[in-house]
């Protein structure tokens, strides 16, 4: 890829370009002494993966001669990328393939998913091409990943200008910029949101990310295949069927969904945040007879325990319930029956829901007594705070908040968010 070019540009052909790499290395190649590919065949793979890459460009009537394969950046991407994701390893200077790995080259969602869960391991020097001005991304490059993963988190669809605001503000903190003048700032800030950008596009061109007019979220495919490495849930592994319930609602909240009898509670609670569609803005707690479980924090709250030591087998069976607050402000209360015991099936993904009914009141709403006035000022159009009821919950009608809607595949969308987040940000 040229050194200029924009997200708009990237070719949308990156996992093949990846798979005819790993493919053209065959049983392996040598490398320079610097460890960098020959120019010899860096010339045959440029056409042969079209990377787009330059060799030798003609400048104002002008051949510049390239010098060496760390010239195209495009191609440098592509050996990086298929390094940090296992598909390739250097071994007494030649470049050869990862013999317990060379499955995934013919499983694209499998393959997609791994480079899309190695990218933050890339060296940043080959994702974001070297210019006179660095933005923050490049000494903050792991940093600036996380952040976009925890953004996208989701599931939902989320502004490019949004991510590239959070980005700054998370790397920002991290540096003395107290020297520059506001002009300098302001530039700073541009090309930082530029390379977040450039990020973004890389990941919509592995097809790790969906795009609808400048909004962008994770694919399905990326959530539910890297969601599967992460679970490790075997065929016939013990499952829990849970029914959580929110107390006092109506028409009344539940869910149901399998989870490994082997999972955390910090797991669980995220698990249940995500079925639900709260947003875990708040504290929350497992109660199981005079027993609390939650986050603890070491300084008070002496009488709960620490939730990330706890597994759902070791405080529940067939039969059991569980209480879960969340928010102790509104006091949303909970119940957790543990209907059965199942074996996991295979190539079934778990964490799963599988059932479910209403939607999850808005965060902050004032418990169960401001949900009911909530709705019925909703339902009033001649109520006095009607209006500041529909500026708050940003919508414009009232039509727009359905308290009965309910919708599987987006709770396990969520679920699968989730589940990958928290393990990105080292949450469990």
């Amino acid at each position: 890829m040229p050194d200029d070019a924009g997200p708009d540009e990237i070719a949308p052909t990156l996992l093949e370009q990846v798979q005819a790499l790993v493919e053209w290395i065959g049983a392996g190649r040598k490398l320079t002494q610097t460890g960098r590919l020959t120019l010899a065949d860096a010339r045959k793979l440029v056409p042969l993966l079209g990377t787009a890459d330059r060799i030798d460009p003609v400048v104002g009537g002008r051949v510049y001669r390239t010098q060496s394969s760390q010239e195209l950046p495009r191609l440098n991407l592509l050996v990086e990328w298929a390094k940090a994701a296992g598909l390739i390893r250097v071994v007494v200077g030649r470049l050869v393939p990862v013999r317990k790995n060379a499955k995934l080259l013919s499983e694209s969602e499998r393959l997609r998913a791994a480079l899309f869960e190695a990218f933050a391991k890339i060296p940043a020097e080959a994702v974001v091409p070297s210019r006179w001005i660095t933005s923050l991304v490049l000494p903050a490059f792991r940093q600036a990943c996380t952040e976009l993963k925890f953004l996208l988190g989701s599931g939902d669809w989320v502004l490019l200008g949004v991510l590239q605001s959070a980005v700054w503000g998370d790397l920002a903190p991290r540096f003395v910029l107290d020297h520059l003048d506001r002009e300098r700032l302001d530039r700073l800030r541009e090309i930082t949101a530029r390379d977040t950008a450039h990020i973004v596009a890389l990941w919509r061109a592995l097809g790790a990310i969906e795009d609808d007019e400048g909004r962008v979220r994770l694919s399905g495919t990326v959530l539910g295949a890297v969601m599967a490495a992460r679970d490790g849930t075997e065929p016939g592994e013990e499952l829990f069927q849970v029914r959580v319930t929110l107390d006092d609602t109506d028409p009344q909240v539940w869910r149901r969904v399998l989870v490994p009898a082997s999972i955390r509670l910090d797991r669980l609670h995220g698990v249940l945040q995500a079925a639900l569609g709260w947003t875990d803005s708040h504290l929350h707690v497992f109660i199981v007879g005079e027993a609390r479980y939650g986050w603890r924090d070491p300084d008070f709250d002496e009488d709960i325990a620490a939730e990330d030591t706890v597994r759902l087998a070791d405080i529940a069976g067939a039969g059991t319930v569980v209480g879960y607050e969340y928010d102790f402000g509104d006091g949303w209360e909970h119940e957790i029956l543990v209907e059965a015991v199942v074996p996991a099936e295979s190539g079934i993904v778990y964490p799963r829901c599988v059932d479910g009914a209403a939607a999850c009141p808005p965060e902050d709403c004032g418990g169960t007594w401001g949900y009911r006035d909530l709705r019925e000022t909703l339902a009033d159009p001649g109520a006095a705070d009607h209006q500041e009821m529909l500026d708050w919950l940003g919508i414009e009608y009232a039509g727009q908040f359905d308290p009965a809607a309910f919708d599987v595949d987006a709770a396990n969308r969520r679920i699968a968010a989730d589940w990958i987040t928290r393990g990105t940000r080292g949450r469990g």
